[in-house]
């Protein structure tokens, strides 16, 4: 018995998928800011002697296929890989469609946030908006996101990533930590996040969703799925409309639209057949039309940004043999988005500074993945990518690019054959982009001494391609592009011990260290934030020019050093709950400070009941997250964080057969007024450049309740 290879409420659907398990979530009181450190390590210490979630991947008997059970059918090679990566020694988490949908979450973000162990992520303003995340010490661009495999953010743009993929439409959202190169390449130097759409299902089925909250916000969704014809279809939708709240902690009265709304609708749709039994065939395809505000505290009568966003896909799925399966896809992501600014004009009027402003790419390529077997204690992965990027903005003015990358890699793998109680695994991968070549490569595995007791980890280098804005932006006002910019390299290592503390691992535990070295780092203007002067980098340019920024790579090393606690914990009686507790250090070699915007220390702990029987159940999850620096205009090095918040949630069927629910979701119930990012803006009026400090603002407490009908 393997003790949770990849922790998760609900098993990975490798065949079925159990719901109405229990899940993650947490627990704590918070009274004053004081208090707020004790407090969090107190329920720590608590939450890692008694809860944690609930069936974990491997571990325990395998579920009874009853009416609460969903078979999830046609699984790919593509779709399985984080769960073999995490028999080869990766630490993954997989958070459920069940989680989501008892947790009341809107947004892929929000799930994130509350749900994933280990993962520090801060949507600045609430649902579909942008976000910063850390990854054990990482940046928000370390880190690559997928839909079904397809990236998100991508070379060109590295932080294009959740603010319009609604929580309605996830089976299940997989997260890869530690460097995944090998087999994602840029963007993935850090780890992955996979949002993964509804699965297929050979029973007909599906839901409908309609919920508001007090922020003046409504929601509807809905999915149906099953067979039609010779195969399986998924078809799902969902809008997501609100006023929201107020952005920004300060404003001047300059700034009169201060709500940070949107509308965001999701329409989606896919179909799997089988040609013969050794062939099938997968296509998939996902809308997005979003209008999102993006308001400022000075100047704004009117920011939104519009936005459609295409991805599509064909793959099909080959068992050559009895020893090979190969899997080809070619996908396509389109981004286009039109930005739009009116601002008051002193006096009185409005002036239109940005007319319907375009910024957008156009992602697409061919995926090939191969997996073979011939015996003798080994098997071998080996594949082929190519990507083809483009994409022009004319915000920060950055002039169409166009880019091509061409990728082979390989790893070996050991069996039960050569090692009954270990999985070891090395690869390597090479990679052309544009003439710029890469090769990195990763080491890995893990062994069970018993079935209380294993150690796993993960070794090898990653790298991260300059994005366009790096590279040509020329916006005055922002940080200025370099052509001349190195990749980032990065060594890094990851390793765990772990075990059950019982039998039958009903309380399971987790300890990693990790350490990853940077050569190259890419930063921009604040070079107080790396302990630099602009002046010592750049003697022979005139100060005035860079001063709002440009982007070089530091000098020296940037080391990453940390740990991670966790455990999980199932009572057998309804009971369940998980904790983690990362602590980290991201510092340059020239100074002690800790990376911009990355919290030295975060905690997380979950409770959940369910009552099956009786049809209703009660979740809690409580976040605190440690202090965090940023270097600010005309303020310098600026302290935010250092907040908790808690989120209650219950849900409740109506009728026998539990076809009606109700859901409840009580957001940050102490009502914490935290700041996910700090920045400055000049005072309106101002003749001497005298600037004022002010703080995006998370949700503030919020009460949220939905009606699901299923069928």
């Amino acid at each position: 018995m393997r003790a949770f290879p990849i922790r998760v409420a609900n098993r990975p659907p490798t065949h079925r998928v159990e719901t109405g398990r229990l899940k993650g979530k947490g627990l704590i009181v918070n009274r004053t800011a004081a208090y707020r450190r004790s407090l969090a390590i107190g329920a720590s210490a608590i939450a890692l002697c008694l809860t944690a979630p609930g069936a974990f991947a491997q571990s325990g008997p395998a579920p009874t296929l009853d009416k609460d059970t969903v078979v999830i059918v046609g699984l790919t090679i593509e779709e399985t890989l984080p769960e073999e990566l995490a028999k080869f020694g990766s630490q993954v988490e997989v958070t459920t469609s069940e989680q989501i949908r008892d947790g009341g979450f809107v947004d892929v973000s929000q799930t994130l946030q509350m749900t994933t162990p280990g993962l520090f992520l801060a949507p600045r303003n609430g649902p579909f908006s942008y976000l910063d995340i850390s990854l054990q010490g990482s940046r928000t661009q370390d880190m690559l996101f997928l839909v079904d495999g397809v990236r998100v953010n991508n070379r060109l743009y590295a932080t294009t990533i959740t603010d319009t993929l609604p929580a309605s439409m996830v089976e299940r959202i997989e997260v890869l930590k530690g460097g995944q190169s090998l087999y994602y390449g840029t963007q993935a130097a850090a780890g992955v996040i996979n949002v993964v759409t509804r699965g297929y299902t050979d029973d007909f089925n599906g839901t409908i969703s309609v919920g508001a909250d007090t922020n003046d916000s409504t929601h509807i969704d809905g999915y149906v799925r099953g067979a039609a014809g010779p195969g399986n279809y998924v078809l799902y939708a969902s809008q997501d409309k609100s006023s929201g709240f107020e952005a920004f902690d300060a404003y001047q009265p300059s700034a009169t639209d201060r709500n940070r709304g949107y509308d965001v609708k999701n329409i989606g749709g896919k179909y799997r057949f089988d040609a013969t039994d050794r062939l099938s065939f997968d296509a998939r395809y996902q809308f997005t039309d979003g209008r999102l505000d993006y308001a400022n505290p000075v100047n704004t009568a009117y920011a939104k940004n519009e936005r459609e966003v295409q991805i599509a896909s064909l793959a099909a799925d080959w068992r050559a043999t009895d020893q090979i399966q190969v899997l080809a896809k070619g996908y396509y992501h389109w981004w286009d988005s039109h930005y739009t600014t009116i601002e008051n004009v002193s006096g009185g009027g409005t002036r239109l500074v940005d007319d319907n402003l375009f910024w957008g790419f156009n992602d697409k390529g061919i995926n090939v993945l191969a997996k073979m077997n011939f015996g003798g204690g080994f098997e071998y992965v080996a594949g082929y990518d190519f990507q083809q990027y483009s994409g022009r903005d004319d915000v920060l003015l950055i002039r169409e690019q166009e880019e091509q990358v061409n990728a082979v890699f390989a790893q070996v793998r050991t069996t039960e054959d050569l090692i009954k109680n270990g999985s070891f695994a090395a690869g390597v991968r090479y990679n052309d982009t544009g003439g710029s070549t890469t090769t990195v490569w990763n080491v890995s595995g893990r062994y069970d001494f018993s079935p209380q007791l294993y150690v796993q980890g993960v070794a090898g280098t990653s790298f991260l391609l300059p994005t366009a804005e790096q590279l040509y932006a020329v916006d005055p006002f922002d940080p200025l592009g370099n052509p001349n910019l190195e990749a980032e390299e990065s060594k890094s290592i990851n390793a765990s011990i772990g075990g059950a503390i019982d039998m039958d691992g009903a309380f399971q535990w987790q300890v990693t260290g990790f350490a990853r070295d940077v050569d190259n780092l890419i930063s921009d203007a604040a070079f107080a934030d790396v302990g630099l002067d602009p002046a010592d980098l750049y003697p022979d340019i005139d100060p005035s020019f860079y001063a709002n920024g440009i982007f070089f790579n530091v000098p020296g090393k940037v080391k990453v050093r940390g740990f991670e606690l966790t455990a999980l914990a199932d009572l057998g009686n309804g009971w369940t709950g998980q904790a983690s507790y990362t602590n980290t250090r991201s510092e340059t070699d020239s100074s002690s400070a800790q990376l911009a915007r990355i919290p030295k220390d975060y905690f997380k702990t979950a409770v959940s009941y369910e009552s099956p029987e009786a049809g209703w159940g009660v979740d809690a999850s409580l976040l605190y997250t440690g202090e965090q620096r940023a270097n600010v205009s005309g303020f310098g090095s600026q302290n935010y964080g250092d907040y908790v918040v808690l989120d209650l949630a219950a849900h409740l069927f109506l009728d026998a057969t539990q076809k009606h629910k109700l859901t409840a979701r009580f957001e940050n119930a102490f009502d914490e007024a935290y700041a996910t990012r700090v920045n400055s803006a000049l005072i309106d009026g101002t003749t001497t450049g005298q600037r004022f400090l002010y703080h995006f603002r998370g949700v503030p407490q919020t009460f949220h309740v939905t009606y699901t009908y299923a069928f």
